[in-house]
């Protein structure tokens, strides 16, 4: 399943990459029409709202040879479809850069399923829910286009930092009890682009976004030998986020 999910997160930002090149190439053949918000780029800080659309998967690095060991059997991840709301503060720089602040919550949901191979009880104990809440704190740097009539590509990179009110990171239960736990703060770096689309009362801008955990996010069980946990050195979050923003 993550194997399929980042092909599709390449694919996807491939073609956005084509077809917005596609459009700065037809830049000089576009007409002039009426400007919506003429100024609104110009202001030094603005504010506004957004909502999204959000799902998550893991990456897992295993313990050494447990592909040797269980014949490469994966932990198989079924994302959820999960939602985003929240907060923007945008700083403008220049022209064409913006720095960003968008604190907003997520939602999220995903199962693990474990291969048969590892070994359970119970069929019931191969499946595991995980429910995320993230209070998601990202700060990014925005780069736009030229705007062209009421309309404006960009493109975004930033870093971000997420507390997961679901984590159970205190609880003393673990897997054994049918609770997963993870750490209740992780880092993300996070990638995207989208367009500004200049109405006549507001900006409406939808953007496609990806947010890729590089810490360690896994609490392992208090057995060493856990089948939950035993196999896995570290465990990465991986979303991908649709956003609509109204400012």
């Amino acid at each position: 399943m993550r194997k399929k999910i980042n092909k599709y997160h390449i694919l996807f930002f491939l073609i956005c990459f084509s077809y917005s090149a596609d459009i700065f190439a037809q830049y000089p053949t576009v007409r002039e029409r009426v400007i919506n918000l003429p100024t609104f780029d110009q202001k030094t800080i603005h504010y506004g709202y957004f909502l999204g659309y959000n799902q998550y998967d893991f990456k897992f690095e295993y313990v050494e040879n447990y592909y040797k060991d269980l014949l490469y059997k994966d932990i198989a991840v079924i994302p959820k479809s999960g939602f985003a709301v929240g907060l923007i503060g945008d700083l403008r720089l220049n022209t064409y850069f913006n720095i960003r602040f968008e604190p907003g919550l997520y939602f999220s949901k995903r199962e693990l399923e474990y291969p048969n191979v590892v070994g359970f009880e119970n069929e019931t104990d191969k499946i595991r829910e995980i429910k995320s809440t993230y209070i998601h704190l990202p700060l990014i740097l925005k780069v736009s286009a030229k705007r062209i009539n009421n309309f404006r590509p960009f493109v975004m990179a930033g870093f971000s930092t997420d507390f997961n009110l679901s984590s159970n990171n205190k609880n003393r239960d673990d897997n054994a009890s049918n609770v997963f736990r993870t750490t209740a703060q992780n880092l993300n770096y996070e990638l995207g682009l989208g367009f500004d689309f200049y109405l006549y009362y507001f900006k409406f801008s939808p953007s496609i976004r990806g947010i890729f955990s590089f810490q360690n996010e896994l609490i392992p069980d208090a057995n060493p030998n856990s089948p939950w946990t035993g196999i896995i050195n570290s465990m990465f979050s991986r979303g991908i986020a649709i956003i609509i923003t109204f400012e």
